[in-house]
């Protein structure tokens, strides 16, 4: 079943019962009709689609007070709604008939009478933005809204830089015989999945001005786009780019893989997700009677896949990786590079490596053409389904490498932001975590968010770039209330429009010799790293944690996490246990820890402990 048809379903389950479920969201609006003022704001509505991501329009229904009426469709008003696409202008106010872009309109039953179904799709780059009555609008979540005059100005230059994208450049070894009718209509019957959007096609002739409509062709010769799309032999004309090589890569000879893809570019999508699919683990949840369940997320490896190969860049031949590192991580090396403007580079008081998550796409014909397959489920996000799946605590935080200038590497990463690590990290500054926090626990999400903080400082650290949480793609709230109770803090040379979070300095510190040698003296100068180690992760409980007295155990798991991560080999962290235990007894001892009860091993450290003299004093 459609999505539309459960959400019709829904409105139909609400009127019989006199409830609400909300169903209005960016791509779904619901209008009566039944008045002038009515018809306005359906024009609105229609053309806030066409400038965002296109949607459906319910008619027939009204919406009041969280109460849904059944008005119903008039059938007189069809030949209206059939002209809705010669209500818009451009900037210069003149004419545009967009029939292309209302691709079908269907009349359905529901109860006694019928809703009208009017299907917007969106309007390429190049087209944006359209006017009605001298505005343009666009859909954010549930609303139109007026798109201000900057975003117009921006627009006005993206279309400039359209004008000679490299997708939509001629290839010039190629003629229209290179082109293959089943091949394209192989793409149409995947556009018309749900809903005929355009008719098969008998032959190339007769396919012309839909391939001249999509820039699969120009001045009669194909295009990259086109050939990507229906190109026969395409390697012979595109070479890498239309390749992906995958690699498992593997401690275990016989474990690792292997394979070449190299095809049209729909087909090359399809064969690279099934490629990692093949070759991660996939598990069975408990959720509807053991579904399976693949250690990422399948809606994410498909759209990092498509927008590998949708925002590449296609003036260079060298084909896209595809490495996986199993029970570790999945590598997405292509030719591309960041715009100067996406990237974050400060080196002052902290070193950040942050990547905005723009929205302007490198090939945005080829971006939309590769969407359009889930045109009415739902849309893919970029970036912002990595932080997505992050804040759901469903994969680590991901990171780009940038070897040179047009070479680079997404690494998504298995796990949990808020994993076995991040928790005991927590716990060692529960008790300034819950002052700062005005006396309350973090929720889970104020966790996991604070997790995703930290983890992108230690990852900067190591010249990785992540990408930064904004209020487009995170949960908003949580960053003010971390902001507000000063757990976070914005960098001081952050952009305005973006800032960047940083968190609190006391969180990130883990080494207190200055604090440690006021206590001991010279004697904490003749420790091991391994004993400094260990009074450090005391101090740091004693001091910050609410539980501030620690076990042997509580530092072990404590450190072992902090150096080896989540425990995997139980041989490995049993005999480093046995290693702190040791410590423990020599530090007891010495004197440099006591038992906090006088009997349980239980201990702070010693403050009262001889001070002898220190090489640093």
């Amino acid at each position: 079943m459609r999505e539309i048809d459960r959400i019709l379903d829904k409105i139909e389950s609400c009127i019989r019962e006199s409830t609400y479920y909300p169903v209005e969201t960016d791509r779904i609006e619901v209008k009566d009709l039944s008045s002038g003022e009515d018809w306005k704001e359906l024009y609105k509505s229609a053309c806030a689609f066409l400038n965002a991501n296109g949607g459906i329009l319910i008619i027939g229904i009204k919406e009041k007070n969280k109460n849904y009426q059944l008005t119903g469709f008039n059938p007189d008003n069809e030949e209206k709604i059939k002209e809705l696409a010669k209500k818009f202008t451009n900037e210069d106010q003149k004419p545009l008939d967009l029939q292309g872009y209302f691709p079908s309109i269907e009349i359905k039953e529901m109860l006694d009478k019928r809703v009208c179904l009017v299907f917007v799709e969106k309007l390429p780059e190049e087209m944006k933005y359209v006017y009605y009555n001298k505005e343009a609008y666009e859909r954010r979540l549930t609303g139109d809204h007026k798109i201000d005059k900057h975003k117009l100005q921006a627009q006005k230059e993206l279309r400039d830089e359209l004008a000679n994208a490299r997708e939509i450049q001629i290839v010039p070894t190629a003629s229209l015989d290179n082109l293959n009718i089943d091949k394209l209509n192989d793409y149409l019957i995947r556009l018309n999945r749900d809903i005929k959007v355009e008719s098969l096609k008998a032959d190339i002739p007769s396919a012309l001005s839909f391939l001249s409509r999509k820039n699969f062709i120009r001045d009669g010769k194909p295009t990259l786009l086109g050939l990507l799309v229906c190109g026969d032999n395409i390697y012979d004309f595109v070479q890498g780019r239309c390749q992906v090589d995958g690699f498992v890569e593997s401690a275990i000879e016989i474990a690792q893989n292997k394979q070449i893809i190299k095809d049209n570019i729909i087909q090359l999508l399809e064969q690279s997700f099934v490629f990692v699919l093949k070759n991660i683990q996939v598990g069975v949840s408990a959720e509807k009677g053991g579904k399976s369940k693949p250690e990422y997320p399948e809606k994410l490896i498909r759209e990092t896949v498509n927008n590998a190969l949708a925002h590449r860049d296609y003036s260079s031949d060298r084909f896209v990786n595809i490495i996986i590192q199993p029970d570790q991580h999945i590598e997405i090396r292509n030719p591309g590079a960041f715009r100067a403007d996406q990237k974050i580079l400060i080196d002052q008081v902290v070193k950040t490596r942050r990547i905005i998550p723009n929205p302007k796409a490198r090939n945005p014909r080829l971006a939309d053409l590769l969407k359009s397959f889930d045109r009415w489920e739902g849309r893919g996000i970029g970036m912002a389904s990595l932080t997505n799946s992050c804040l759901d605590n469903e994969i680590d935080v991901p990171f780009y490498i940038l070897h040179t200038e047009n070479d680079i590497s997404l690494f998504v990463r298995k796990g949990k932001v808020l994993d076995e690590p991040m928790k005991l990290w927590l716990d060692s500054f529960s008790g300034f975590i819950y002052k700062q926090n005005k006396g309350r626990d973090l929720s889970e999400e104020q966790e996991i968010a604070l997790a995703y903080f930290y983890k992108s400082e230690l990852l900067n650290r190591q010249e990785r770039y992540t990408i930064i949480l904004t209020p487009d793609n995170n949960h908003f709230d949580v960053i003010s209330t971390l902001e507000e109770n000063g757990l976070i803090y914005r960098h001081p040379n952050s952009p305005d429009l973006y800032p960047v979070f940083l968190v609190n300095r006391v969180l990130v510190k883990n080494e207190y010799s200055n604090e440690l040698l006021q206590i001991f003296g010279g004697a904490f100068d003749n420790l091991s790293n391994d004993y400094k180690d260990v009074l450090d992760a005391t101090y740091q409980h004693n001091f910050f944690s609410r539980e501030d007295i620690v076990s042997a155990k509580r530092v072990n798991n404590y450190l072992y996490s902090k150096k080896f991560g989540p425990t995997s080999d139980v041989k490995h962290y049993e005999n480093y246990y046995r290693k702190i235990r040791t410590i423990f007894n020599n530090l007891e001892k010495g004197g440099f820890i006591v038992r906090a009860d006088g009997s349980k091993p239980r201990f702070v450290l010693n403050t009262n402990f001889p001070r002898t003299p220190s090489l640093f004093d």
